[in-house]
């Protein structure tokens, strides 16, 4: 059984209204839990970096078991495209600030938890002092810079690191600590992948009830670290299959040669993980190659308006293409451009056209390459069109 990670010398000052006996009642009435499980639950600080997909779960679940002590990081706002998953927030909270809906929310299921906000990403800068306050950081967010800032930093200040990712219909949870014995983040990905590799949900994808499987399971390894039953997910890896709805574990291995918690350690302080993980490089390279000529969306209504002879090529997904597309739009998904070039005429002037520009850049330098010369690219691409020309088109 594991040992709790809540000092009992602080659970002498805690105590419970008769509201929240009642509220707690299914807890304190199990013999794994009892009212100390349930002081020590009262009498910890978790830190949750994200309040969305798998934050809004993690966040919803602790403040109903009775978390004394939410700390939210999140910078973003609430936007349509959230609502499939993140059920933190509502309708009625497009365009508010992801964290003041998630307060407000916490609030209406448990008003005995004390809720931090910090209106910001978690970075480099202000991580340290961010997490110094909280018994365990929890990542809820879905990209590999603050992944290994949140492991880096748990490595640091000696807290254990709740981890948790979701793809389309896969997600994994674990438990990085190693001053707990265990291994951290770097021990599984020494490495970030290259940049753009690994799509994002909003590239992606992803099940909408899939991050509330993993964020509960996050939630549970957080109270069993507080309450100290059980075996958390220390040095196993658990990985979940929506598609099949199988759970696997994968065994978990510290390296003793791992640069933040081997033997002989080399980064002993945070660093920049956005050049780490190569963001400034792919940046570069994207602002390279949107150099290419460019339309905007205005000049594309007054062509088509004008009858003007010319193709529109979309180069975006057939799935994408059925959710919406500009009218009189050619579909050649940019994968398949190299093997039906054939099917365009070189002489004809071509306006390229994909989501938001970078795709049909890159569909536009494979043209040039082959000899195309009237070509343009729809600077922003359907989603600037959906914004500024025909606000009818939906947004993805």
């Amino acid at each position: 059984m594991a040992r709790s990670i809540i000092d009992s010398s602080r659970l002498e000052r805690i105590e419970f209204s008769n509201d929240e006996i009642a509220r707690y009642s299914r807890h304190l009435i199990m013999p794994e839990v009892t009212m100390e499980g349930q002081k020590r639950i009262k009498a910890a600080s978790v830190l949750c970096i994200g309040t969305g997909g798998l934050g809004s779960p993690i966040a919803l679940y602790l403040a109903a078991a009775g978390v004394g002590r939410l700390g939210l990081v999140d910078g973003d706002t609430v936007d349509f495209s959230n609502l499939q998953r993140q059920i933190l927030h509502g309708t009625r909270d497009v365009g508010r600030k992801k964290l003041n809906s998630a307060r407000d929310r916490i609030r209406e299921v448990n008003p005995n938890v004390q809720v931090d906000l910090y209106d910001s990403f978690f970075t480099a800068e202000n991580a340290r002092q961010i997490s110094l306050p909280y018994d365990i950081i929890i990542d809820g967010t879905d990209n590999f810079p603050t992944r290994y800032l949140s492991n880096d930093i748990s490595v640091f200040l000696k807290k254990p690191n709740v981890y948790g990712s979701i793809f389309r219909f896969d997600g994994q949870c674990t438990v990085f600590a190693p001053h707990l014995g265990g291994p951290c983040y770097r021990c599984m990905f020494p490495e970030p992948p290259p940049p753009g590799m690994v799509p994002s949900c909003a590239e992606g994808g992803v099940l909408g009830v899939l991050p509330g499987i993993i964020g509960v399971m996050q939630a549970i390894e957080a109270i069993k670290l507080i309450v100290g039953v059980g075996e958390p997910l220390m040095g196993r890896l658990m990985h979940f299959d929506a598609l099949k709805m199988k759970f696997r574990e994968f065994k978990l291995r510290r390296d003793p040669k791992c640069p933040v918690c081997g033997e002989n350690p080399t980064i002993t302080d945070l660093i920049n993980y956005e050049q780490f993980c190569g963001i400034p490089e792919a940046k570069a390279a994207e602002e390279e190659e949107a150099h290419v000529p460019g339309i905007s969306v205005e000049e594309l209504k007054a062509k088509l308006g004008a009858s003007e002879k010319f193709v529109l090529l979309d180069v975006r997904e057939p799935f994408e293409y059925d959710i919406c597309r500009i009218p009189g739009s050619r579909l050649i998904p940019l994968g398949q451009l190299p093997s039906r070039m054939s099917e365009l005429d070189s002489a004809d002037e071509i306006v390229l056209q994909c989501k938001t520009g970078l795709r049909s850049a890159r569909a536009l330098k494979l043209l040039q390459e082959a000899g195309f010369g009237k070509l343009w690219n729809l600077e922003g691409g359907i989603a600037a069109w959906a914004e500024r020309v025909d606000p009818s088109v939906p947004k993805y």
